[in-house]
């Protein structure tokens, strides 16, 4: 509208001063739309606009989909979208208008999968509206779980039920002996061959007992530290489209993973972000329990400038712990060696991906082998403090946990059914 004033006030003057009516005319059309604009709407006057973002679908490997839903009394709404924190777009819309975006994501994690903001446009776009704060939608994108056949056992059996066969007298597991009959032995478990062969007198009865079934106790930590994609030259930038897989999504994965497995075996599963004010879920078993991890799994992003101070959460007496890293710095393997020298059973998980070096220059590409060379000197002194180690990228992360839970570990209160 200010364009047309001003188009038409020098069209004005610049015929007077050459005397030239044809001039005149062209800033005409001009001053007609002001003088439209400004009977219409008023000099100041502003439209009412509304925007919100609703959830269509959250299909687990398929697109994102969010409807903007605009409301307004302008002629016209301009709309700013911003996809997946990568993708922009500019539209302009009647003043009710429903947009659907779909998005794939890249990674998992915590996304942004649609942002949104909008202003108006009245007097055939004469007049814009102030910008509008802008509306978003979250969604935690969920990682796509492994299926892991096996996995090694806890230290320590705990409890009177589960999957895994203790030493202790109880129900369910295999033979352990013939005992005399005694108070609190129930009359269902009495031996009546093992009674004829073995009774001295009348009323001397014989029970066969068996062992008891435990559960073990796993704990998932994540270390949030880092989050290095797979694409070396896009370290320390925010290209998400360009970084390829990344050190998160492995350990998402493989938080997802271990949970899903652990469970499906009957035994309790806590999990804990090492970040400072990180997301944590309590030892616990069943769908809820899985689902629960699966959420907060799910929404752990990259930790913020003191993600390098890594808290320490507490861990159950005998569980065997996994820990998700990098082992980019000491933080996270100084964690694991305390911690398995407290007796746990400690499994270092490496979420580092494949790396492609292309297109790194030189000075870049030997300071990666540095990095690298002090990080396998790090997992070194993890295997030498007794810490297994296994690599999530590679092919053969079954067999490495598989074989993991072969070896017999120390269990001094139970043994493998």
């Amino acid at each position: 509208m200010h364009i047309a004033v001003l188009g038409a006030l020098t069209a004005l003057l610049a015929g007077v001063l050459l005397s030239r009516p044809d001039v005149i005319a062209v800033g005409l059309p001009l001053a007609l739309w002001a003088v439209r604009s400004f009977t219409r709407i008023g000099v100041g006057a502003v439209s009412a606009v509304g925007v919100r973002i609703e959830r269509v679908g959250d299909a687990e490997d398929g697109p994102l989909l969010d409807e903007i839903v605009i409301d307004s009394d302008a002629e016209m709404v301009e709309v700013a979208v911003i996809q997946a924190e990568r993708i922009r777009r500019r539209v302009f819309v009647p003043s009710r208008a429903r947009l659907r975006s779909s998005v794939r994501p890249l990674h998992s994690g915590p996304l942004v999968t649609v942002e949104a903001a909008v202003r108006t446009l009245d007097a055939d776009a004469g007049s814009l509206g102030a910008p509008q704060p802008a509306a978003a939608a979250m969604r935690a994108v969920r990682p796509l779980p492994r299926r892991l056949p096996r996995l090694p056992l806890a230290p320590r059996l705990t409890g009177l039920h589960g999957a895994h066969e203790g030493v202790r007298q109880g129900q369910g597991g295999d033979f352990r002996d013939i005992h005399a009959f005694a108070p609190g032995d129930e009359l269902r478990r009495v031996d009546w061959r093992a009674t004829a062969r073995a009774a001295r007198r009348p009323d001397e009865l014989f029970v066969r007992r068996t062992n008891s079934l435990s559960d073990a106790s796993a704990v998932i930590m994540m270390d949030t530290a880092d989050d290095l994609g797979a694409v070396v030259a896009t370290w320390g930038r925010a290209a998400p489209d360009r970084s390829g897989v990344t050190s998160l999504d492995h350990a998402r994965s493989a938080a997802r993973s271990i949970a899903e497995a652990t469970i499906a075996q009957g035994d309790r599963v806590a999990f804990h972000s090492l970040a400072h004010g990180g997301r944590s879920v309590r030892s616990g078993g069943g769908r809820r329990q899985l689902a629960r991890l699966v959420a907060e799994i799910s929404a752990c992003g990259r930790g913020g400038d003191d993600a390098r101070f890594r808290r320490t959460p507490p861990v159950p007496h005998g569980s065997i712990i996994y820990m998700l890293s990098t082992f980019f710095d000491g933080a996270a393997a100084e964690l694991a060696m305390r911690w398995r020298a407290s007796g746990h059973r400690v499994v270092a998980v490496d979420t580092l991906p494949e790396l492609d070096r292309g297109r790194l220059t030189l000075e870049r590409d030997l300071a990666l082998r540095v990095l690298l060379d002090e990080r396998e000197d790090m997992l070194q002194q993890l295997r030498d403090a007794a810490v297994e180690t296994v690599r999530w990228s590679s092919e053969g992360i079954d067999g490495a946990l598989a074989a993991l839970a072969r070896i017999p570990g120390a269990l001094p209160t139970g043994r493998r059914r």
